[in-house]
């Protein structure tokens, strides 16, 4: 059953988020303490009549337009549930998750769009397929917007002597993408790269590089940022294989952070970033996207091995500086050796003249 006014829970524990913040949980979320693990459910979409496969809700429409949508709840617990239903404005996390508003924070884009039942109570094991209406402002700016549809339930708290504590709101949602119809411009800009070094201890292990970066898009039409770094005779892709693709909407920035290891110290080291974002179609049509470079440098002192070879050149030349001194020391000797020699050798002569005057 469909109903406008809130449920008597949603109420009560709305007030204490209020007071308090709110939290967002994980969809297992539950009523109260008392039906922990009782409480579980879906969001899918669907047509009129049930779920019909989609992942999203997406559209393209012109400025004014309006089109009816629905989606699935499914009530997979024990008890009957009083589901809070809400749109709010979408968005990407650092991780390339989607996620929606929190129900405290205001939504100012395709969030305020769409219009939808306060909420909706299901029986336990049952579901109910809820319509809902998407309309464009007619100002609206070409390009992709991004927004959520969600059901939620609210549960408080309550210590071991029964005394209330924090509100918690969790939500299962989906995603709803709305390309208003214009001229699609995917766009973006490469900024903030840095490079560092990172020196092993050991002289005979290679050492580690870290490159930074931030990819915003600054088009209007929503990409998958992606790229490669050449440096150090080694090519590294982001997202790597098996990542997940990192989605940007419109306006958002991501950060990005690559370590490329195995990299010897040769004091300097140059490199390239290249980043390659694909944007589409709302039917898939790959969007042109004109790749964009960078330079990426950074000094790699071999600290290390330079300690190595200082030490190496120090017993050289201490080898070197002895075997020079004992040079000498022999040559002192030999030279000594010969003096005595010619000292005694004139005497001995001094003595047979003495003897032959004599």
């Amino acid at each position: 059953m469909i109903t406008r006014p809130r449920a008597r829970i949603a109420l009560s524990a709305a007030a204490l988020l209020a007071a308090l913040g709110s939290l967002t949980l994980p969809s297992s979320a539950l009523a109260d303490d008392a039906q922990a693990d009782a409480v579980s459910w879906s969001v899918s979409p669907a047509d009129a009549a049930g779920a019909d496969g989609r992942v999203a809700i997406e559209h393209e429409l012109d400025p004014g337009e309006r089109v009816e949508e629905h989606v699935l709840v499914r009530n997979l617990g024990a008890s009957d549930v009083v589901f809070s239903l809400s749109a709010a404005d979408g968005f990407t996390t650092e991780a390339g998750r989607f996620d929606m508003l929190a129900s405290d924070q205001e939504s100012t884009g395709a969030g305020t769009w769409i219009a939808i039942p306060d909420d909706v109570e299901i029986a336990a094991g049952g579901s109910a397929v809820i319509p809902f209406t998407i309309t464009v402002p007619e100002n609206a700016e070409p390009g992709d917007h991004a927004a959520g549809v969600a059901a939620s339930v609210f549960s408080v708290k309550t210590d071991d002597a029964g005394a209330t504590g924090v509100g918690v709101e969790s939500r299962v949602g989906v995603k709803v993408i709305t390309r208003v119809a214009g001229a699609i411009t995917p766009a973006f800009a490469v900024g903030g790269v840095q490079a560092d070094f990172r020196v092993d201890a050991n002289p005979f292990e290679a050492g580690e590089l870290t490159v930074a970066f931030e990819v915003e898009n600054t088009g209007n039409a929503r990409m998958d940022a992606a790229g490669t770094l050449d440096i150090a005779g080694q090519r590294l892709a982001f997202p790597a294989e098996g990542q997940r693709p990192q989605v940007l909407l419109p306006g958002e920035t991501r950060s990005f952070t690559l370590t490329v290891t195995d990299v010897w110290p040769l004091f300097f080291l140059s490199g390239e970033l290249t980043v390659t974002p694909v944007a589409a179609s709302l039917g898939g049509e790959t969007l042109a996207v004109e790749p964009s470079t960078a330079a990426v440098t950074a000094w790699a002192m071999p600290w290390p091995q330079l300690l190595v070879v200082a030490g190496v050149a120090l017993l050289v030349f201490a080898l070197l500086w002895n075997r020079i001194r004992s040079r000498r020391r022999v040559e002192d000797l030999i030279s000594q050796a010969v003096e005595r020699g010619r000292e005694e050798a004139l005497s001995l002569a001094d003595h047979d003249r003495e003897r032959v005057i004599g």
